[in-house]
């Protein structure tokens, strides 16, 4: 068993000696590379290791930004203050930095009239154009429209 400690060359001891090693510095012996011939181990503190894996995987994480999808829903006949009610909603949302779904509900028969539902969604990306990308086309999916926008980034 190769046998490598902190800051010193490996030497190769056998099993029990390795052991012996790491009982009397008061660590572990941790297996490293168990394929390598002979096998890899190292005298460590595993708990400590350990700690300071998570440690950082945490500071990771915090780090990370989620973005969120949110949902901004419209009617094929909208009136122009709703509809600008329901846009700047959709502008906080983008300003975040979430993503934002604009659906439009057909109901009953508007489903034929789906060019209504066309032209509310080119003008959302009309005024949705200095702060957002159109991630996803609008796409008739069963009785609703809908169409996805990312922010832009800020670089």
């Amino acid at each position: 068993m190769r046998l490598v400690e902190d800051g010193a060359e490996a030497i190769i001891l056998p099993l029990q000696d390795a052991l012996q090693h790491a009982v009397d510095k008061g660590m572990d012996l941790v297996e490293i590379s168990p394929n390598a011939k002979p096998p890899v181990c190292r005298i460590m503190n595993y708990g400590k290791y350990r700690f300071e894996q998570n440690k950082r995987a945490k500071e990771q994480r915090k780090n990370q930004k989620t973005t969120q999808i949110k949902e901004v829903k419209f009617r094929p006949n909208i009136e122009d203050h709703d509809f600008d009610t329901k846009i700047r909603n959709a502008e906080k949302f983008l300003l975040d930095g979430d993503k934002v779904k604009a659906t439009v509900m057909f109901r009953g028969r508007e489903i034929t009239h789906q060019e209504n539902g066309r032209v509310l969604c080119e003008r959302m990306s009309e005024r949705l154009a200095e702060i957002a990308n159109v991630e996803k086309a609008p796409k008739v999916e069963g009785k609703n429209m809908v169409i996805i926008f990312s922010p832009k980034s800020n670089k």
